[in-house]
């Protein structure tokens, strides 16, 4: 007759058949989702930097620049410290902006000052900065913000590299921008014109009219001051506009305007050298 065994011998060993029979079924059950379920994600493949590099300079030269981007992150995402990394964040500035992603490229082009301060190619991403702004602004009803912004970056590329490819090409830009903010401020002064309000008219004008003088928007600016101000009844600040207007723009059919509206209040203004646009700071 064979060992008996004891209860407690038994459910020992039935415990150990139940715990190794659960372990089969999670095996089974793990391999199963591997069989049945979704497949191994593939690693990606490892591709040398400068093939990469020159892969995407082919892109670039074919001007498919979303696929040119795309190479250059893989670039950075599997060499972060290849000798080629400086001219692929280069590039991706550059190929955001061909494609009107301009948001992209304005931080590119943060991103590429940060890293690279002291870089060669610093009045270049700038310029493509800068562009990249001004490609954005709206028409003079619209806010002008990223008018400013532009001329902030061109302004910085103009001061530290005035004699780069790029400066005479900000300046130009500049000057649009520049009209483009004038313009905003006329807007919004018409408006409190049209309203009654003559002190937030006059705010607006003075402000283009001192601030933006290099604007095509000055001499009317100059008009509506001479309007405003007489609707106050201020004839002197009015007089002062109207000569300022016809010391710096004599021929202007805006200084003829006021001319003729001063002469109804019997006010003729006193056009002499002294009639600066800084008088009007003065004021």
């Amino acid at each position: 007759m064979g060992p008996v065994v004891t209860i407690t011998q038994h459910f020992g060993i039935s415990r150990r058949i139940i715990r190794f029979a659960g372990v089969g079924a999670v095996v089974v059950l793990l391999a199963g989702c591997n069989l049945f379920g979704q497949p191994k994600i593939k690693e990606e493949e490892i591709i040398p930097p400068e093939t990469l590099y020159q892969q995407a300079l082919s892109e670039m030269d074919a001007q498919r620049y979303i696929t040119a981007i795309s190479t250059l992150e893989k670039l950075e995402r599997q060499h972060p410290y290849s000798e080629f990394n400086e001219k692929a964040k280069l590039m991706e500035v550059y190929g955001n902006y061909r494609i009107g992603r301009f948001d992209e490229a304005i931080m590119a082009a943060d991103r590429y000052l940060a890293l690279y301060p002291g870089s060669k190619e610093t009045a270049y991403v700038l310029y493509l900065k800068g562009n990249s702004y001004f490609a954005q602004i709206k028409d003079i009803t619209r806010d002008q913000k990223i008018s400013q912004q532009a001329n902030e970056v061109y302004a910085l590329l103009i001061s530290n590299y005035p004699n780069s490819d790029y400066a005479k090409d900000a300046k130009d830009k500049m000057t649009i921008g520049v009209d483009q903010m004038a313009g905003k401020e006329m807007s919004v002064g018409r408006y409190y014109l049209g309203q009654g309000q003559y002190a937030a008219a006059i705010n607006r004008f003075k402000v283009v009219a001192t601030q933006y003088e290099t604007s095509t928007h000055v001499e009317e600016a100059l008009y509506r001051l001479t309007e405003a101000n007489l609707a106050l009844g201020i004839t002197s600040e009015a007089a002062t506009a109207a000569a300022v207007l016809g010391h710096n723009y004599p021929h202007s059919k805006w200084y003829k305007q006021a001319y003729d509206l001063l002469a109804k209040q019997g006010v003729k203004p006193q056009v002499n050298k002294g009639s600066s646009l800084a008088k009007l700071q003065q004021g």
